[in-house]
């Protein structure tokens, strides 16, 4: 299939590429590089062997899109560009909303005047809020969303599920992520956060490389085994399959079609921060702080109704994504900045 990547050279955006090229897709990548770097597309193209086509476009910028539409014919959008910060979210609503859903709206229109009515949107596990139930699955419902990027996700998935009962000839798989980590094996693309970082694994790498002289974990008194909070961490490889696998559900016209991509296993962020030190000899100190507001105790998948329908099934272990998180950190201290 011919794949229009918005956000292609993000983390999963990046990952997602490389497997598309790998399973033989074309692909087109747009990205304003707001949050990225057009590096990664490069070291995408060290990977495959092969030059990504690619275009420095916001999409919100509707002529910009139009252009790429024009100049190719897709079968399928893959859509991860957005922010994505939780934090950065409560503090910026406007920006977000403006971003996330001004923006995808602007792409659905393009699409739809193009004749593309197939998209795979990168959605979170953070539309189910604080979950009803543990593990959660598709059928769980969706909960009171903690921050403005959670809604923007929980919004989007409603406005996509509008469009395709109003006009059946959408195909929408919304793919609900739980926690990705970890980097391609090979080192040279990975998790490259501007600033301080918001995710566990980017801070621990950069402890690790000596950037950060702790880890702050926030929070060790949730009703958990340990007291730290506990997340479905998957490695960005099997999640980046997991898109490649969801193009099936295109292909047979599936309307609208929900998936969790997660493991099915929880893991405290002391487990993490252990399983680190274990798989790469090193240690690394942090110290308790408060509860970040708006975090939850536990949230971790039933990722069964992929497995199902797809044929998609988390194969990497926390160890893996450990390991390929300090490979690309180590070779890549300061990301791609290097």
């Amino acid at each position: 299939m011919n794949i229009l990547v918005t956000g292609g050279a993000g983390f999963i955006g990046s990952h997602t590429v490389i497997e598309l090229i790998n399973a033989g897709h074309q692909v087109v990548v747009v990205d304003n590089l707001a949050n990225s770097s057009s590096k990664s597309l490069q070291r995408v193209a060290q990977i495959v062997g092969q030059e990504i086509p690619f275009f420095e476009v916001d999409i919100r910028d509707r002529q910009g899109l139009s252009a790429v539409m024009e100049q190719y014919r897709f079968d399928c959008c893959i859509h991860f560009a957005g922010l994505k910060a939780v934090g950065e979210s409560v503090q910026f609503p406007w920006e977000y909303y403006d971003n996330n859903i001004a923006g995808t709206l602007v792409l659905l229109d393009v699409m739809r005047k193009h004749g593309c009515k197939n998209i795979i949107f990168s959605s979170s596990a953070t539309v189910y809020g604080d979950p009803a139930q543990i593990p959660i699955t598709e059928e769980c419902p969706k909960g009171q969303c903690t921050n403005p990027y959670g809604q923007t996700k929980s919004m989007l998935e409603q406005i996509m599920a509008d469009m395709q009962k109003a006009d059946p000839e959408w195909n929408v798989v919304l793919l609900r992520y739980f926690n990705p980590i970890g980097a391609h094996r090979s080192g040279l693309i990975g998790e490259n956060p501007n600033g301080i970082p918001n995710n566990l694994m980017p801070y621990i790498t950069q402890v690790a490389v000596g950037k950060r002289e702790h880890l702050n974990v926030f929070g060790n008194d949730y009703d958990t085994p340990d007291g730290t909070g506990v997340r479905d961490y998957i490695h960005v490889v099997d999640l980046a399959s997991g898109h490649v696998k969801a193009l099936q559900a295109i292909e047979q016209h599936c309307g609208l079609a929900v998936y969790n991509l997660g493991t099915g296993r929880g893991y405290s962020v002391l487990d993490v921060v252990h399983a680190f030190e274990d798989a790469n000899d090193l240690k690394i100190p942090y110290m308790i702080q408060a509860r970040r507001p708006g975090d939850i105790a536990t949230c971790y998948s039933d990722p069964a109704k992929a497995e199902r329908e797809l044929g998609w099934k988390a194969q990497f272990g926390l160890l893996d994504m450990c390991r390929d998180s300090w490979n690309w950190q180590k070779n890549n201290p300061s990301g791609f900045e290097d």
